[in-house]
C-alpha cells in the first residue's frame, strides 16, 4: 500500500520548505545551530520521501519521471520532485476531464476527419 499522489505532493512541497529554510540559515552568518537542525531535516526528509516514492512507484502510483525528480535530483534540490509530483497531479486531472473540444486541436481536427 502505498500514500496518494496528494499526500506525497504535500509532503515533498513541505520538504522544499525545510531546503529553503536550510539554504536561508546558511547563507546567514551566526546560525550553525538553526542550520544543523534544517541540514539534518533536509537529510532525514530526503530519505523518506525516497522510500515513500519508490513503494508509490512500486505500485504505480507515480510514473518513473516523477520518482527519478525525486529520488535522483531530490538530494540536490527537492524543488525538481515538488514539480515534478505538482505536473503529473494537473496531468492526470486533465485527463479526467476527458478530451476537450477546443478550436484548432489537433484531436479534435483528427477525430472530425475520420
Amino acid at each position: 500500500m502505498s500514500l496518494p499522489l496528494l499526500t506525497l505532493k504535500r509532503l515533498s512541497f513541505t520538504h522544499s520548505a525545510v531546503y529553503i529554510c536550510l539554504l536561508t540559515v546558511w547563507i546567514i552568518p551566526g546560525l550553525a545551530g538553526a542550520e544543523m537542525v534544517f541540514g539534518l531535516s533536509h537529510g532525514i526528509g530526503w530519505i523518506v520521501m525516497v522510500l515513500l516514492i519508490l513503494n508509490a512507484l512500486r505500485t504505480r502510483v507515480v510514473s518513473m519521471r516523477a520518482a527519478v525528480a525525486v529520488a535522483v535530483l531530490g538530494g540536490i534540490g527537492p524543488f525538481f520532485g515538488s514539480y515534478e509530483l505538482q505536473r503529473e497531479q494537473r496531468e492526470r486531472e486533465r485527463s479526467a476531464d476527458g478530451p476537450r473540444d477546443e478550436p484548432g486541436d489537433r484531436a479534435t481536427s483528427l477525430q472530425s476527419a475520420r
